[in-house]
């Protein structure tokens, strides 16, 4: 019994500590504050400066010891011949206490910045609607960028390392912070994740591990989607959390860096996003759009499209449902929508180029 009460009291204040935190999530400018500006950049640049030691992703490392953590713990309970009531009641007080340290562990680490401020008011980008004519323009706008840059590179001998792309995605960062520090970006930590295959397999390009604050990054992609994503992870370790601003803040950093196939990546990836929106609200323009696309841009479609036949699967529809919840639960309501939220702030970045496009 003294075991169970020590369970309980410890459980208490696991759930203490729980909701003080869930309550403190509700002040962003308390969060912006105290946590995104102070606390998260101390934390992220200790975890970073470990990850940086290890030549592989110590987060994947972790995050196994983890399973087969709760995995032994199970199955030690599910062999007792005897359970008693006592016994049960243990272990689902042991349970409820991992859970619960998984949880605080995960707000304190990095998830807390789902709910500082929005991103875009911190760099004055705009969030008014759009109309139909700006968005068309916008799809102009991306298609003559990347058919200018195709022009100068050739993305099928796209051929950055993994510390290549680290470095040069570094450096972009630091050169727009000399402008806005925000960007500012130290103690690099980007790694290929453990098993190329099993990420593919769930759909997944790259991901920001907590634990360790190291940027993972899926080396089985093509090689001129990387770039992009080697960005937008980048901005989860600087503190965005919510997946729509981190696409921002990797955008206008591969759209500013000097190296052409950062830039070609940008523009390759945000034109996805606003043809997939041409083609949801209008269809008939959609269907003109996609006949004047260059065959560079659509030879990449094409590569992308059978990369991802290869895995696409039962669990990469799983995934992306579980991914969506995971979202909402952190102050994103629209889910994986949420990734489209994009074209609304590039409409208003780019609102001075746009007008003087026919």
């Amino acid at each position: 019994m003294k075991e169970i009460g020590h369970k309980l009291n410890t459980a208490f204040i696991y759930l203490s500590i729980a909701v003080l935190t869930f309550i403190f999530g509700f002040f962003p400018e308390a969060v912006e504050s105290y946590y995104s500006n102070l606390f998260y950049p101390l934390v992220s640049k200790i975890q970073r400066g470990i990850s940086s030691i290890f030549p592989f992703a110590i987060g994947d490392f972790l995050y196994a010891l983890l399973i087969i953590y709760a995995i032994i713990n199970v199955i030690i309970f599910i062999r007792k011949t005897r359970k008693t009531k006592t016994e049960f009641a243990f272990f689902g007080l042991k349970c409820i206490n991992f859970l619960l340290i998984i949880y605080i562990s995960f707000k304190l680490l990095w998830g807390l910045n789902y709910s500082r401020p929005r991103i875009n008011e911190q760099l004055q980008i705009s969030d008014k609607p759009y109309s139909k004519e700006q968005l068309l323009k916008l799809n102009t706008f991306f298609l003559q960028k990347l058919d200018t840059l195709s022009k100068t590179i050739d993305t099928a001998v796209f051929n950055l390392t993994t510390q290549e792309l680290e470095n040069t995605a570094a450096t972009a960062y630091n050169q727009l912070a000399e402008k806005q520090s925000f960007f500012r970006y130290k103690y690099m930590a980007v790694k290929p994740v453990t098993s190329s295959w099993l990420v593919s397999k769930t759909g997944i390009e790259g991901y920001y591990n907590p634990l360790s604050g190291e940027a993972n990054i899926n080396q089985r992609l093509p090689n001129f989607v990387l770039p992009f994503v080697t960005c937008h992870e980048i901005a989860h370790q600087i503190g965005v959390a919510k997946e729509d601003e981190a696409n921002l803040v990797g955008y206008l950093t591969a759209i500013h860096s000097q190296n052409t196939q950062f830039q070609y990546s940008a523009y390759y990836h945000m034109f996805r996003y606003v043809l997939f929106e041409i083609r949801m609200k209008y269809p008939e323009d959609y269907n003109v759009i996609i006949t004047k696309i260059p065959a560079s841009v659509m030879a990449n479609f094409k590569i992308e499209r059978e990369f991802w036949a290869q895995y696409n699967g039962a669990m990469s529809v799983y995934m992306g449902k579980t991914f969506d919840k995971i979202l909402k639960l952190n102050n994103q309501r629209k889910g994986i929508k949420s990734y489209q939220d994009i074209v609304l702030w590039l409409v208003n970045y780019h609102e001075r180029e746009l007008t003087v496009l026919n």
